[in-house]
């Protein structure tokens, strides 16, 4: 059975590293999306809204007519139920990485799917919980300037330098890094397609 191609929508090298991971064959298309935070918006919602829209925004960028299943996803972190998105500047990660020194704070994505020529979509939201040990100002500092915080949510990356930072997860790792992979076989199920079985069809390689 031939199925039709996974465009993941996203720049994200940590997102294609986790489907790479499983083996999975896929494209990769970067759609252009405001990733502002509206008016009181909370956590879910917010990350919920821009994987849809990430998800249509690519299916945009695709030639008409062709059939795909298009996978987006968009996480960020809350403390306290305030959202610390990306830093702009090696001064605000310093200060995010203070705010959360020693504390237990929420990491959220929200993943969406759909099948171009198809009305069904599939959605999720998924929770992790990270816990971060105290450390002084010259860990944090160091930390900064490897540059790693830049592009992250929370100004951490799990799977990089930043795990000398925490102290434990609760819930999925896949989530902290980007993508919960758990999530994907009832995602790609609600559109009509098989992980599982594209699996051990054969992906090969991410590209």
């Amino acid at each position: 059975m031939k199925r039709p191609p996974l465009v993941l929508a996203s720049a994200s090298p940590r997102r294609r590293a986790l489907l790479t991971a499983l083996s999975l064959r896929f494209e990769a298309v970067v759609p252009d999306v405001d990733e502002g935070v509206r008016d009181g918006e909370s956590a879910d919602g917010h990350v919920g809204r821009l994987a849809e829209a990430k998800a249509r925004a690519a299916a945009a960028l695709l030639p008409a007519g062709r059939e795909a299943i298009v996978l987006a996803a968009d996480t960020t972190v809350t403390l306290d139920g305030a959202i610390l998105g990306k830093p702009e500047s090696a001064e605000e990660a310093l200060a995010m990485l203070r705010r959360l020194s020693g504390r237990v704070h929420e990491v959220w994505t929200g993943c969406h799917v759909l099948r171009t020529g198809d009305p069904r979509t599939g959605s999720a939201v998924v929770r992790s919980l990270v816990r971060f040990r105290p450390w002084d100002e010259a860990l944090a500092r160091w930390y900064v300037g490897t540059g790693e915080p830049m592009d992250k949510a929370g100004a951490y990356a799990l799977q990089g330098k930043g795990v000398l930072l925490t102290d434990g997860i609760e819930g999925s790792w896949s989530n902290v890094v980007g993508l919960p992979l758990e999530a994907l076989p009832t995602l790609l199920a609600a559109v009509g397609d098989d992980l599982h079985a594209r699996l051990m069809e054969g992906g090969g390689p991410g590209c």
